[in-house]
């Protein structure tokens, strides 16, 4: 089956001085109906990708197609297939919730007795019936975002962009917010949606692409990228100081693969606990042992192995 999102040796440069790479040839593949996860610290390239995919950034060479569409040829064709959620907040503040969704649904051709069915089957959707004559200004960050979403699918495009699109919420506004991408990607929605936030990726996406200065790093299933840390626990460890010694006593104990300096520590990478935590803590007593966490590997876990990083710098 054809790629419904494919993106081939993408590349984006700003002319300097200095001269500034934000793609450095991307090459992705969206499958029709999946969840994709595009995952990175701030700055590796997601926005720009997104931006290039829908339209609003012209790359410096490379390609990328919608449907078998050619986003730099065909861009009014591209434009009704695709849904499109930025990080800022663009509904119109002049118009009411319901207008942003019935002017919307207009701007794509639909009569008007098609848009006010459409507006209000979304503003119902949404639970938002009762609000369909506020002003966005009224919302809480997690509802215009919500209100956002639906803009983005009310002309029934093929695939929505969704970047950074939980970005500043609370946490509950979040996982509001997750129950609607995955509600939208059951009704046939292609998803591709950036993040920096692990669990989010884990959680939505049907695969998953950690990006870092401009590459693709890696490509896969969250639970497959997991795996390639060969560990099946992560253990955090606090210290007031770290020495080689220490490194090397604690690459000696049984089932320790990895040992790795961390922000205000070290961190262990195991096949397994049994054993393993009294022997880590008695060994790291002598160096101002102060704390001790244990996870299972994160993408995060796989971010920090390709790049030697938190995912957060």
């Amino acid at each position: 089956m054809p790629g419904a999102l494919v993106v081939e040796r993408l590349a984006k440069r700003y002319p300097g001085p200095p001269e500034i790479t934000a793609l450095a040839g991307v090459d992705l593949e969206v499958r029709p109906g999946e969840i994709f996860g595009l995952l990175g610290p701030n700055g590796a390239g997601k926005t720009t990708t997104v931006g290039v995919c829908t339209t609003r950034v012209r790359a410096t060479s490379g390609r990328v197609l919608v449907e078998g569409l050619d986003v730099r040829a065909e861009p009014a064709a591209v434009k009704r297939r695709i849904g499109v959620v930025t990080q800022q907040n663009t509904l119109d503040r002049a118009c009411t919730l319901r207008e942003n969704l019935y002017f919307h649904c207009r701007f794509f051709g639909f009569s008007a007795t098609e848009a006010r069915a459409r507006a209000d089957e979304l503003l119902q959707r949404l639970r938002l019936t009762d609000r369909a004559g506020a002003l966005p200004l009224t919302l809480s960050g997690g509802l215009a975002q919500r209100v956002q979403i639906a803009r983005a699918v009310a002309h029934r495009p093929h695939i929505l962009f969704l970047d950074e699109p939980t970005a500043g919420l609370d946490p509950q506004s979040r996982l509001a917010l997750w129950e609607l991408v995955a509600e939208l990607r059951r009704d046939g929605l292609t998803v591709l949606l950036t993040t920096h936030y692990m669990e989010e990726a884990d959680r939505l996406s049907d695969r998953v692409a950690i990006i870092d200065h401009g590459r693709v790093l890696v490509t896969g299933t969250p639970a497959e990228l997991k795996r390639t840390v060969g560990a099946g626990t992560v253990v955090q460890v606090r210290l007031t100081r770290t020495d080689p010694a220490l490194l090397a006593a604690l690459r000696g104990l049984p089932g320790v693969g990895e040992v790795e300096e961390a922000p205000g520590g070290l961190r262990v990478l195991a096949q397994g606990r049994e054993g393993l935590i009294s022997s880590l803590v008695e060994t790291a007593i002598p160096y101002g042992l102060q704390d001790v966490a244990i996870t299972e590997p994160t993408l995060e876990t796989v971010f920090i192995k390709l790049t030697g990083r938190d995912l957060r710098e």
